[in-house]
C-alpha cells in the first residue's frame, strides 16, 4: 500500500442531475482523506461532449456544497495539478497516447462504425476482433496523417489473467481473453474514461482510487495502462451501489436519485450526509447520528460491509426528523426554514403564478403549497383522462414520464412544447391532457400555470410526484411495462435523438 501523503479524488460527468451516489463516493473519499490529513480532489470528467453541459456541472458544485462536501482542489478554486476538467487537458492526453503508439502499447484502428456495428450482431469474442491491431504502424501513421478517421486502441494481452487487488475484496482475477482492446481516443480527437482516467490519476497524485463497484470489470484495462506507461497503480477500493429496498440499483425511476430534490424536499444536508455514511458502514460505537468529522476520525476502508446498502427514504426521513429536533434550537430551525423556503429567489419566481389567483393575502397559502410540500393529496379517479380509461390512462402517464426522464431543458417554453408533442402523439386534447398533471402536482384540477409551475418546482419533485400519482392509480404491471417499452421506442426513439 501506499506510503505517500493520501490523495483522493471524485470524478463526476456533467450531464445529469447531481446524484446522491455521487455524494456518496465524495462522502467516503473525502472522509478517508480527512481522517489522514490528505486532499480531497474534485474532477469533472467532461470528455463526452454530446451530453455534458455547463448546467450539469454548476448543479453538481452546488448539490456538493450545499451536503458540506467541500474539496480542496477542483476547477472553481484551482490547485497545483489544474486544470480539473477534462477538456481542457486534451493535450495532455494526446500526448500520451502518442507515447503509446511509439512504444507499441496501442495502435490506430480504422473500422469503420459500419463495420463495428456488424461485429456486434455477430457476437462473437469479447468485443472488437482486433482487425487493425496487425497494420504496420508507419502505414497507420500515414494515413492518420492522410485524414482518414480512426482511434486510437490499448493492446490489451491476449493470454493469461490480470490479477489485482480491491481494498474490500481482496485478490481479483479475470482472464485477458474476456478484454477487448480498449477505444483510448476517439475519433473526434477527445479521449474515452478509461485513458483520462488513469493518467489524471497518475498526474494528479491519486494515491487511492475510491469509486462505485460498477468500474471493477475496468480495472484491468486501467492496470494494463498503469504497466504500459510504467507508473505504479493507486490503491483500488470499489464501493457497493446503492440499492433501493427490493435490492435492485438505485435509479430515478424507481427512487428519487437527485441531490436536488432531497434539498427542495425539506431535507436537512447534514442529514443527509450522516445518512449516506450509514451506507455499508457503522460508527465503532454503533451510533446512528455522526458528523463528518466523527466520520473522517473513525473511518477504514477495510471495515466497510460488502452488504448491498439499501438507500431506505422512510429511515432518511426518520434521520432527518431527528436532526431537526435533536440538533436544532428555535432559532436554528428558523434559520434552516428561512434558507430552505423563503429565499428571494424562489419567492421571486412564484409571486407572479400565484399573485393572478389573490383575492386575499390568506389565499397564498393554499395556491403555494404545492411549491413548498413534498407530496400532495389525490384521488386517484381525478387523474383519469377524459374518455380513456384509468388503465389507458396509466399507460399515458407512464410514456410521459419515461419522457420527462429524457427532458434536459426544463424551461417553461421547452415543457410547453413538449406538453404540446406529447398530447398530438397521443392524440388527446390539450386540455385533456393537461389534467392529470395538474392534479399529480398539486391535488386539484386547477392550479397556477402548470408549465411555468413545473418550470419553477423543477425536474426533481416534477418527476416524483407524477411517479406517486401513477403509482396512486395502480400504475402498470410488468406485463404492460413490457409492451409500453415497445410502444415508447417507436414513439420517442428519433425525438430523443434530435433533442441530444
Amino acid at each position: 500500500m501506499s506510503t505517500d501523503p493520501v490523495r483522493v479524488r471524485i470524478a463526476p460527468s456533467p450531464t445529469g442531475d447531481p446524484h446522491v451516489g455521487t455524494a456518496y463516493a465524495a462522502l467516503f473519499n473525502r472522509a478517508f482523506a480527512k481522517g489522514r490529513g490528505g486532499q480531497f480532489i474534485l474532477r469533472i470528467e467532461d470528455t463526452d461532449q454530446t451530453r455534458s453541459t455547463p448546467e450539469s456541472e454548476a448543479a453538481i458544485l452546488a448539490s456538493l456544497r450545499w451536503l458540506g462536501l467541500t474539496w480542496d482542489e477542483g476547477p472553481d478554486i484551482g490547485g497545483p495539478f489544474g486544470p480539473y476538467r477534462q477538456s481542457e487537458r486534451t493535450a495532455i492526453y494526446r500526448e500520451h497516447v502518442d507515447l503509446l503508439l511509439e512504444n507499441g502499447h496501442a495502435y490506430r484502428c480504422f473500422c469503420t462504425r459500419e463495420r463495428l456495428d456488424e461485429l456486434r450482431k455477430a457476437q462473437t469474442g469479447a468485443g472488437y476482433d482486433r482487425h487493425c491491431r496487425t497494420l504496420d504502424p508507419a502505414e497507420a501513421a500515414k494515413r492518420a496523417a492522410g485524414g482518414e478517421t480512426h482511434v486510437v486502441r490499448l493492446k490489451v494481452p491476449t493470454e493469461g489473467a490480470c490479477v489485482w487487488r480491491d481494498l474490500l475484496r481482496g485478490e481479483i482475477s479475470k482472464d485477458w481473453a474476456s478484454i477487448d482492446d480498449q477505444v483510448l481516443l476517439k475519433s473526434d480527437g477527445f479521449p474515452t474514461y478509461h485513458l483520462a482516467n488513469v493518467v489524471d490519476d497518475h498526474l494528479m497524485g491519486i494515491t487511492h482510487v475510491i469509486r462505485g463497484e460498477e468500474w471493477i470489470n475496468s480495472v484491468p484495462k486501467h492496470v494494463e495502462l498503469y504497466r504500459a506507461f510504467g507508473w505504479e497503480p493507486p490503491v483500488f477500493c470499489h464501493l457497493l451501489l446503492l440499492r433501493n429496498p427490493d435490492k435492485s440499483k438505485l435509479s430515478k425511476r424507481k427512487n428519487p436519485t437527485s441531490i436536488d430534490y432531497y434539498r427542495r424536499a425539506g431535507y436537512l444536508p447534514e442529514a443527509l450526509v450522516n445518512f449516506l455514511g450509514m451506507m455499508g458502514w457503522i460508527m465503532p460505537n454503533g451510533e446512528e447520528m455522526f458528523s463528518q468529522e466523527d466520520m473522517a476520525a473513525n473511518l477504514k476502508l477495510e471495515a466497510i460491509s460488502l452488504g448491498g446498502p439499501v438507500f431506505d427514504v422512510d429511515k432518511l426521513r426518520w434521520l432527518n426528523g431527528r436532526y431537526i429536533r435533536e440538533k436544532h434550537d428555535t432559532a436554528g430551525l428558523l434559520g434552516a426554514l428561512k434558507s430552505w423556503a423563503l429565499n428571494d429567489a424562489y419567492l421571486e419566481r412564484i409571486m407572479p403564478l400565484v399573485q393572478p389567483r389573490l383575492e386575499t393575502l390568506s389565499d397564498w397559502g393554499k395556491l403555494a403549497e404545492p411549491f413548498f410540500s413534498d407530496t400532495v393529496q389525490l384521488d386517484p379517479a381525478d387523474l383519469v383522462i377524459k374518455k380513456k380509461t384509468a388503465e389507458e390512462t396509466a399507460e399515458i402517464l407512464q410514456l410521459s414520464l419515461w419522457r420527462l426522464d429524457a427532458q434536459r431543458d426544463w424551461s417553461a417554453e421547452a415543457i410547453t412544447a413538449l406538453f404540446q408533442d406529447l398530447a398530438q402523439r397521443f392524440d388527446i386534447k390539450l386540455k385533456d391532457f393537461n389534467l392529470p398533471f395538474y392534479v399529480a402536482l398539486s391535488g386539484a384540477k386547477a392550479w397556477t400555470p402548470l408549465y411555468q409551475s413545473m418550470a419553477v418546482l423543477g425536474s426533481d419533485l416534477v418527476r416524483v410526484r407524477l411517479r406517486r400519482a401513477l403509482d396512486a392509480s395502480g400504475g402498470v404491471s410488468k406485463k404492460q411495462l413490457k409492451a409500453l417499452e415497445k410502444r415508447y421506442a417507436e414513439l420517442f426513439a428519433a425525438a430523443e435523438e434530435e433533442s441530444e
